[in-house]
């Protein structure tokens, strides 16, 4: 089991002061998802994005040149200092552009990122369309799909066959998705919408990845071909969910939201179908109110220490947390 000794936090990365609203036209934004790019670049994907006109406290308003969704990159190794953005996809005044598109808006508020991959030169993104926001920690999804591109992250299919369409009941257990790897398989974590419900797991072929079929999901017994026969992997309540393999430690790490104890915990387990730890308190709601996300950076698993990005409603920006473990 891992153990968190300390938390502080490094850096703000965007916002006024950090030049994401000068350069990119992102003066308030939230999650921060994180992956290697395989070439040289760690991809980070922000949720709904706002620029000059921003409130200031929290989402909105929409006229607020919104975004439902903003990537940028960073090639920056030493994350001791804080995490620089060195560019964004860009639209064609040069300020960050929407790179997953949403639909009407009769039907679909917005297009919501939750993990990315990068497989054989192809990068993935896992998303999600929510339908309507409901309180705190709830919403109903359309469904949750997988967007691919292959230039880099510049533009982006969102291919209608790749979607796990949610029911009338709202209790689809992939909607909200996370990616892991092992030599063979492209491994997704899902849960329902929402922050309150467990996680489940699937395993797909790297070759077959937008291929919803192709899934075979963990029953707690063996792989099999129903989603709704999934049985849970992490005990609810999780929320944005991030999983890494840290070599340091030799175990897969969990990172996710954890509404009941309003803190980003950190759980261990040396499979990915589990047994997975309790989890540890990483950064607590009393510490950084309404915090959410809490996504590992991919080039920070190699060692005692870890880096990731966690979001905060009220300042709606992301900030860079650093934790040192021991095992």
């Amino acid at each position: 089991m891992v153990r968190v000794l300390e938390t502080t936090r490094v850096a703000q990365v965007t916002g006024a002061g950090t030049g994401t609203d000068e350069r990119f036209g992102i003066h308030a934004t939230d999650l921060g998802v994180l992956w290697d790019a395989g070439d040289g670049r760690v991809l980070v994907l922000f949720g709904d994005t706002y620029g000059a006109g921003w409130g200031g406290d929290g989402a909105g308003p929409p006229e607020a040149d919104w975004r439902c969704n903003v990537l940028a990159h960073s090639s920056q190794r030493d994350l001791s200092h804080g995490l620089v953005l060195d560019g964004v996809v860009t639209r064609e005044d040069g300020l960050a552009a929407q790179v997953l598109a949403s639909a009407d808006p009769r039907d679909e508020w917005t297009i919501i990122p939750n993990a990315g991959i990068a497989i054989d030169g192809r990068q993935y993104v896992h998303y999600m369309s929510v339908r309507s926001w409901g309180p705190p920690g709830q919403w109903h999804t359309n469904y949750g799909g997988i967007a691919v591109s292959d230039d880099g992250g510049e533009t982006w299919a969102q291919p209608a066959r790749a979607r796990w369409i949610n029911r009338a009941e709202r209790d689809h257990p992939f909607q909200i998705g996370s990616f892991a790897r092992d030599d063979h398989h492209v491994y997704l974590f899902g849960t329902t919408n929402g922050r309150f419900g467990p996680a489940y797991l699937a395993r797909v072929d790297p070759a077959s990845v937008l291929e919803p079929a192709a899934y075979r999901y963990w029953t707690g017994d063996g792989w099999g071909r129903d989603e709704f026969a999934a049985a849970p992997v992490l005990p609810g309540p999780v929320g944005e969910l991030s999983v890494e393999y840290s070599v340091h430690f030799g175990c897969w790490l969990a990172m996710h939201l954890d509404e009941h104890r309003a803190a980003i915990v950190l759980r261990t387990a040396d499979r990915l179908e589990g047994p997975w730890s309790d989890g540890e308190v990483v950064v607590s709601g009393q510490d950084w109110p309404a915090l959410y996300g809490g996504y590992l950076h991919p080039w920070a698993l190699d060692g005692d220490e870890i880096y990731y990005l966690i979001s905060q409603w009220g300042p709606y920006n992301v900030f860079l947390m650093r934790s040192k473990l021991e095992k």
